[in-house]
């Protein structure tokens, strides 16, 4: 069992770092959370926004033909999605038929095995578990994926930031703070503060950049900064869902929860733009569509048309996409690099 491998782990060589510990959990081979059962939709643990409906696959379609003639149409534009889970995403895209994947491909990069056989096949889908090695031209999307990429916790003690480690009392895993932390986090160590320190989150970013030779790089998650965390107590910010609820503890439940935490807009790289996925969706015309499934609704409704539904929905959909406590209030960072010429 994960829990006993983790225990003898600790046993042998001391204390976990939190990131250890979380990818354990989360992706252990065997019995991690995305492993074996962890999932996002309706039947799943979560709602993200390609699972309230197919509105915000079309809406990111709009936003790769965008990239796509800011880079003068190449013809080789590729698309890759990573953390794609089912391709419920993937297939909202290329149902919406994007002139840029008219020669193109879209892969969908997704680690579990699990996930990887439910999603879906075609001559423009393809499935990998990391991002190819080739030059990119074109997109890379990251839909609430760094969120689940691990990290450390750092707690201050008034005058220096210590690492927060997992260790065992009694059989029990607990936290343990060990000496001072050498991460340079530009936040003062209050006594009692937390903070995460999300290194693999930076390093995804900035190798997904490396691999953009043209295009553009989309990345949105629920986000906020080193500093305002800080300030807040550590399970409004580090959490854990399973069935659409909140979870237990992080240290319990082991591999049986999603165990997620907000992403620190300060530790990524430099040269983002960033918005709200409200903002952002109205800049890809989101209030006009919703508009014109309006009228088709008024129009159409009395006789039962299909026509008709879909319109409902585009509405019913927008409204989730769009509330500024909810999917709304996420944040969307577009890093662009050089047109093709």
């Amino acid at each position: 069992m994960l829990t006993v491998d983790l225990k003898n782990r600790i046993k042998r060589s001391g204390p976990l770092s939190f990131s250890d510990f979380v990818e354990s959990c989360l992706y252990d081979l065997d019995e991690g959370f995305y492993t074996k059962r962890g999932s996002a939709g309706r039947r799943g643990d979560f709602l993200t926004s390609p699972e309230v409906g197919p509105f915000f696959g079309f809406l990111i379609a709009n936003w790769l033909d965008e990239t796509w003639l800011k880079l003068n149409k190449p013809e080789n534009f590729q698309v890759v999605e990573v953390g794609a889970g089912s391709g419920t995403l993937a297939r909202a895209i290329i149902d919406a038929q994007p002139h840029c994947l008219k020669n193109g491909v879209y892969t969908m990069v997704e680690r579990s095995q699990k996930l990887r056989e439910e999603q879906p096949t075609s001559e423009k889908l393809v499935s990998a578990t990391e991002i190819p090695d080739s030059p990119l031209v074109g997109a890379v999307i990251a839909n609430e994926l760094l969120d689940n990429l691990p990290f450390d916790l750092l707690e201050g003690d008034g005058e220096y930031w210590k690492e927060v480690c997992i260790g065992l009392m009694n059989d029990q895993f607990v936290e343990t703070l060990m000496g001072e932390s050498k991460e340079s986090v530009g936040v003062p160590p209050v006594k009692g503060a937390r903070i995460p320190v999300q290194n693999k989150a930076h390093n995804w970013v900035e190798n997904a950049l490396e691999t953009i030779v043209s295009g553009s790089l989309l990345v949105i998650d629920y986000a906020s900064t080193t500093q305002e965390m800080s300030q807040r107590p550590q399970d409004s910010w580090l959490r854990t869902f399973k069935k659409h609820s909140r979870g237990d503890n992080p240290l319990d439940n082991i591999g049986n929860q999603d165990i997620t935490v907000e992403v620190a807009i300060d530790q990524l790289p430099n040269g983002a733009s960033v918005s709200t996925q409200r903002d952002f969706l109205k800049n890809q015309g989101i209030d006009r569509l919703v508009e014109e499934g309006r009228h088709i609704w008024k129009e159409f409704s009395s006789v039962g048309d299909l026509k008709a539904v879909k319109a409902r929905s585009r509405i019913t959909e927008a409204e989730a996409l769009l509330d500024p406590d909810g999917l709304g209030g996420f944040f969307v960072l577009e890093w662009d690099l050089p047109s093709v010429d």
